[in-house]
């Protein structure tokens, strides 16, 4: 069988999915199990960048200024969720051999498409705007250099860094990799001097609760913050730089492993998160807290957080929370603009349900995934789930609007006329988000099997080429 004799409908790329004639087996089939998993390592940890980027970093902060630790119930489920939506971009990446961005190029008409990208670009640069400020704010807070030189700065060194990926996206994963880390051990450190009680945070992060005032809105702020529409597009084109074996067992190994990997990467996303809440939380709501900083706990902002740490660290609090914020907005910024490469082939809670019900979609079909779609269970949990986060999402854009018609001092011939333009508008996106949920998709790609079938071909037809060409240079040195 080779791609003349695809069947109607099945889109094929023997060259990228069966991989060249001749070649050996790839790595990630070959060694122990725990040398595969590491060949494996790295994109989980690149996606989770964005549920540390300094947007989550001042959701967290005034989250836990506000209600202490009532609300952390919330980036548990947010980042369980997470993990499911990124596993299964993944899974569509490694069993397709395509990007989501490339299948929704694929499956849908140019009019969709073109809306998809120009959502899918305004996500991104609503997502790279408070990175860049933020690592501005950390390069203030360290060598007092000012904003706008440090929003230049930042531009330039994440163009600099990403151009690390013509050594090989191993390479730029790694130094990810180190900024989570140094993250990681900056906010620890915060934490084991502030000592927030550990029965207090356990019952917050296990027992949900919404009882302090304007609760509700911090918390679609910290869904908001932990599900990026842009890491969709991102973690399935990562995965795509492993050499997976075409097989049946090579794809549910690499499925596998990326699972555990992304698993890793969320549950550090997750530690950090709650010690971000429980700091703000622990600091702002003390007894010995001046009225200068009680007034800075109700309007946290970047630049202006470290004093959460001043009275037990004095000066150097700064320096902490500087190195913090500049790891977060460095590697945030990087993985922000790398996943925009990707969507260029192809408002954040405005744009999660283009990029979430294609991949939902995608991922649980059997035309697309055959039979490594995602189980009963999978698929009823994630429609579930992403569709509370779509109607809250939802609610939440209508709500606000409503609100600022209702509240706003413009006259009231302004007020109908800016209605008569964004209602239309608005039930344009409901029918939009309708129409993707709906919609058949008729895209298929060949399965394992077939795919083993048309290597085996081709390394057929290199023999027999190879043994004529063998054949001739007998009869021509016996000539």
């Amino acid at each position: 069988m080779d791609a003349a004799q695809a069947p109607a409908g099945v889109v094929v790329d023997v060259e990228a999915l069966a991989g060249p004639v001749g070649s050996e087996a790839p790595a990630a089939a070959k060694g122990p199990a725990w040398k595969r998993f590491l060949y494996h390592v790295g994109p989980g940890f690149m996606v989770c960048l964005a549920y540390l980027d300094p947007g989550n970093l001042g959701t967290d902060l005034q989250a836990g200024a506000d209600h202490r630790y009532e609300l952390l119930w919330v980036t548990l489920i947010g980042l369980i969720f997470a993990l499911i939506i990124q596993s299964l971009s993944a899974n569509l990446g490694v069993v397709t051999g395509r990007h989501l961005a490339e299948l929704c190029k694929t499956e849908y008409p140019a009019w969709v498409r073109i809306c998809l990208w120009l959502l899918a670009e305004l996500a991104v640069i609503a997502a790279d705007i408070p990175e860049v400020i933020g690592t501005a704010f950390a390069f203030n807070l360290l060598f007092h250099i000012p904003l706008w030189v440090g929003v230049l700065i930042t531009g330039s060194s994440t163009l600099l860094l990403l151009g690390m990926q013509k050594y090989g996206v191993r390479k730029l994963e790694l130094l990810v990799g180190l900024l989570v880390f140094v993250m990681a051990a900056c906010f620890f450190i915060e934490m084991s001097i502030v000592r927030p009680p550990a029965k207090e945070v356990i019952y917050g992060l296990f027992i949900p609760s919404l009882s302090g005032p304007g609760a509700t809105g911090d918390t679609i702020a910290l869904l908001g913050a932990l599900v990026m529409p842009h890491n969709l597009f991102l973690h399935s084109a990562l995965v795509l730089s492993r050499n997976t074996p075409s097989s049946v067992r090579g794809i549910k190994d690499a499925c596998r492993f990326f699972l555990f990997e992304s698993g890793v990467a969320m549950f550090v996303a997750l530690l950090i998160n709650i010690c971000i809440i429980s700091v703000s939380g622990t600091v702002c709501n003390s007894s010995n807290l001046s009225p200068d900083d009680s007034a800075k706990c109700s309007d946290i902002t970047l630049d202006s957080s470290s004093f959460l740490l001043r009275n037990v660290l004095g000066n150097n609090s700064t320096v902490v929370y500087g190195v913090a914020l500049l790891a977060c907005g460095i590697s945030s910024s990087i993985t922000g603009t790398y996943a925009g490469q990707y969507i260029m082939q192809m408002i954040l809670s405005f744009e999660l349900p283009f990029a979430l019900i294609p991949l939902l979609k995608f991922s649980s079909s059997s035309i697309t995934m055959g039979q490594h779609k995602n189980s009963i269970y999978i698929i009823g949990f994630s429609w579930m789930l992403g569709s509370v986060i779509i109607g809250i999402n939802i609610y939440f854009l209508c709500s606000k609007f409503v609100g600022w018609i209702l509240d706003n001092s413009l006259p009231i011939s302004a007020n109908i006329l800016i209605g008569i333009i964004v209602f239309p508008l608005m039930l344009l996106y409901i029918c939009a988000v309708i129409y993707l949920t709906l919609r058949k998709e008729t895209i298929k790609f060949l399965s394992c099997g077939e795919l083993q079938t048309i290597e085996t071909d081709k390394s057929k037809v290199a023999n027999d080429s190879n043994n004529e060409e063998k054949k001739e240079h007998v009869s021509y040195n016996g000539v």
